[in-house]
């Protein structure tokens, strides 16, 4: 037999066959071991159940006092870093002992944490200073796994970190402050309008220009006498697009529109909002420019400039959409270039005499049945928290020198965070 039909009497042996046929099995059993984990992601099998990984809770805490768009974007960061957002809000009388007196109540300060579309969850009455006791109850109680501060110190009286136990155990986490903000910045923005008053006089500039368009030697050497530290803010576009929610209505959306100063955005804000989402499937807010709130409210307002307005506003759970300088009047243009369904306004405002002039704004949205006034859950406006603080200026500007010291040295070693 030639050596050809020896080649073909092994191919065909038994031997050959068993062995091809155990080697197409091995191969096949490392596929199926290989693709099985994906295979299952993408099938559900009667009687297996999938292991949900633990999400990531993360734990900021803070007094969240006169709350602003660099509290909301402290939240942002600190969302990031976890699937869910736990946020300590500190009480009254644990801000008093260490800052001072708060400028709004705790049950107010509730409404707007709970009200930022970042926060999963809230505890109220949490320690200014993170114990031992209370941190071993937010990582047993709460299954907390990162704390979470900014880059700037927060020191307790007797000079220590109020964050050291967290640090300790290796279960810190760390972001960056917002520049150009904080709740003594803006205490002092309104110390300087009783202080100006005397110094300057009635006839100088608005407020809000000074700090959206930098400042003069006067008025920073005021800004010092109140014991605020002077910082700027500077608008991106970067930080609009991270606190947008990036999603327009539905072809089929019944859209809301409500419009204002939305200044030192606060609690009577938020409840207003919410009231008014409730009646659509999309909220769009219009915001005012500074010189429309100027003309209207006087020369010394608004405290807060037309972008810090306008990130306040967009980091509101209950806004989809914000119109950034919006018109005074309400035209029927724009109401077809939104397809606005329903104009709301509050009974709670600075002013509601203009239902009364001939200049009404709301005149078109009336004409055509589309108006709706809605009755304000709290009897809160800007005007309030202003004499909150005017009226208690003396107690607000100790407060405010005590934490000018920090404040200072933390502009002073101020060293760039990246991640923000």
């Amino acid at each position: 037999m030639g050596s050809g039909a020896c080649v073909i009497e092994v191919l065909g042996s038994p031997s050959f066959t068993l062995a091809c046929l155990l080697g197409g099995l091995l191969f096949v059993l490392s596929l199926f071991s290989v693709g099985l984990k994906s295979v299952l992601s993408g099938l559900r099998i009667p009687g297996i159940r999938r292991r949900r990984k633990k999400p990531v809770r993360v734990y900021m805490d803070g007094c969240f006092d006169m709350m602003h768009y660099g509290h909301c974007n402290a939240l942002r960061q600190a969302r990031a870093l976890g699937d869910q957002l736990v946020v300590g809000v500190v009480s009254d009388d644990e801000i008093k002992a260490n800052k001072g007196p708060p400028v709004t109540p705790l049950h107010e300060r509730m409404i707007m944490v709970g009200a930022v579309k970042w926060v999963d969850e809230v505890i109220q009455d949490a320690p200014y200073a993170i114990t031992k006791e209370f941190m071993n109850k937010l990582f047993t109680e709460y299954n907390i796994d990162y704390i979470i501060h900014g880059d700037d110190p927060c020191l307790l009286p007797d000079g220590t970190d109020a964050y050291a136990l967290a640090k300790k155990v290796g279960r810190y986490k760390q972001i960056k402050r917002t520049e150009g903000v904080s709740s003594t910045d803006i205490v002092g923005r309104m110390l300087l309008c009783v202080r100006e008053r005397s110094l300057i006089g009635s006839n100088h500039s608005s407020l809000q220009r000074q700090f959206s368009h930098g400042h003069n030697q006067k008025v920073d050497d005021v800004g010092s006498a109140t014991g605020t530290q002077i910082s700027h803010f500077l608008p991106t576009s970067r930080r609009i697009v991270q606190f947008s929610n990036g999603k327009g209505p539905g072809p089929d959306a019944r859209i809301i529109y409500i419009d204002g100063a939305f200044d030192l955005f606060h609690a009577g804000h938020v409840e207003i909002l919410r009231l008014a989402r409730e009646l659509g499937d999309f909220l769009l807010v219009g915001i005012h420019t500074d010189q429309t709130i100027s003309a209207t409210r006087g020369p010394h307002r608004p405290i807060m400039n037309l972008h810090e307005r306008s990130l306040s506003v967009l980091a509101c759970r209950y806004v989809d959409e914000v119109i950034i300088g919006a018109p005074w009047e309400v035209s029927k243009d724009m109401i077809t270039t939104f397809n606005i369904s329903l104009v709301v306004h509050g009974t709670i405002a600075e002013n509601m005499d203009f239902l009364k002039d001939n200049s009404n704004p709301y005149s078109v949205p009336m004409a055509m049945g589309i108006y709706k006034q809605l009755q304000s859950p709290l009897d809160i406006t800007t005007s309030t928290i202003i004499k909150r603080i005017v009226s208690n200026h003396e107690a607000y500007q100790k407060r405010n020198e005590k934490k000018e010291a920090s404040e200072r040295r933390y502009y002073e070693n101020k060293r760039y965070v990246n991640g923000d």
